[in-house]
């Protein structure tokens, strides 16, 4: 795939020079947590595991600050494809384990980046099948979702500046590699992007245990926004009231909930299917 081809399906990043693999900055990567208005965004993190830190590499939209990596790391990465930049540096498992933290699974790869910049909803272009969290604040359950997404086909994940995980190592990390292949848009009013999305055409569907309609039977038309909510207090009233249907998952089992990112897989595959496959 091109530079150019690439760039059609990454989403964007920042303005100015698109990589300097020999800079390196100040500053450390935050754990996860829900943003308030005051917190910035970090001004790097580091990225790691195989497919994420390959993906990282080749997105022409990342800004690429250092990469670290054990030689039989290496020789993955450049079996997934990736161009590694002559300013890698050798590392082993251990090191990286201390920069990292024990519990990162890092494979022997990581990448510091600048993280990239979410896109307004008017970025959405002609998307059909658009995935809208509402306070969706954990990071594991944001990267399988982003995963799963993209796995897909779908077109945009939407979420709120406020109450919405910051992209650090642990997101990018479970979504493996997905965070570079999909739009991220970050709007400030959820309600109001609801809205946005009824006017452009997409039929709403919300997912809540207590919904009215069917999955299978809540799609329609040509284009989809699929509203899921946090788990436990599950979509807020006024999300709720903003789409057009509200949908259940039926399970024969004794288990009558699952995980929001696998709820999330089951309605990106039946909308898939009603929408069928997506644009070339």
């Amino acid at each position: 795939m091109s530079t150019n081809d690439k760039s059609k399906y990454f989403k964007g990043g920042k303005s100015g020079p698109k990589r300097d693999d020999g800079r390196q900055r100040s500053g450390s990567e935050r754990r996860f947590s829900p943003r308030s208005p005051a917190e910035r965004r970090p001004d790097q993190l580091w990225i790691y595991g195989i497919h994420a830190v390959a993906a990282a590499l080749g997105n022409p939209n990342r800004v690429v600050l250092k990469l670290l990596a054990t030689p039989n790391a290496a020789v993955r990465l450049r079996d997934e494809g990736a161009s590694l930049p002559e300013t890698m540096e050798e590392a082993d498992a251990k090191a990286l384990d201390r920069l990292l933290g024990e519990n990162a699974v890092h494979q022997g790869a990581a990448v510091l980046v600048e993280p990239l910049d979410p896109l307004p909803l008017s970025m959405l272009g002609d998307a059909r099948l658009v995935v809208v969290l509402d306070q969706v604040t954990d990071p594991h359950n944001v990267g399988a979702i982003l995963r799963s997404a993209v796995a897909f086909g779908a077109d945009a994940l939407l979420t709120t500046g406020r109450h919405a995980p910051a992209e650090t190592g642990v997101l990018a990390k479970a979504a493996s590699g997905a965070l570079e292949w999909i739009k991220v848009v970050e709007v400030p009013n959820l309600a109001r992007a609801l809205d946005e999305l009824g006017e452009l055409g997409f039929h709403r569907v919300g997912l809540d245990s207590e919904g009215t309609a069917t999955l299978e039977g809540a799609m329609a038309g040509e284009r989809l926004a699929l509203v899921l909510g946090a788990e436990g207090k599950g979509l807020r009233r006024l999300s709720r009231e903003k789409c057009d249907t509200v949908a259940r998952l039926d399970m024969p089992g004794v288990i009558k909930s699952l995980n929001v990112s696998n709820a999330a897989a089951l309605a990106l595959y039946v909308a898939r299917r009603h929408l069928g496959a997506p644009a070339a």
